[in-house]
């Protein structure tokens, strides 16, 4: 019995035929991708004729670049503000972990 290579998803339809997914998307990878968005099934951008203009790799580069990332906020409950040093300080920490308002 041969060897099934690992990672590769083989299918059976309810008509009992196999389906090698892995395979029918290699064939068809540099075939143009139904719609107007203008790639292959790759993702590489086509231009006139179905020539590749750009390959994935420089459009996935572009765009992870140009994000500039998200900023850093803190959530905290509307209207309120965050405690300051007095409010801090009357609390405590008890044996048990928990805090508790001095005195």
């Amino acid at each position: 019995m041969p060897m099934k290579q690992p990672g590769r998803k083989i299918y059976t339809t309810a008509n009992g035929k196999q389906v090698d997914m892995d395979l029918l998307r290699q064939r068809n990878e540099l075939t143009p991708a139904v719609g107007n968005a203008r790639v292959n099934a790759r993702g590489d951008e086509l231009g006139p004729g179905g020539k590749i203009i750009r390959a994935k790799e420089e459009v996935l580069k572009d765009y992870y670049n140009s994000q500039t990332g998200v900023k850093q906020e803190l959530a905290t409950k509307k209207g309120s503000s965050a405690p300051t040093k007095e409010e801090m300080a009357e609390w405590e920490e008890d044996d048990d972990g928990n805090f508790v308002k001095r005195g």
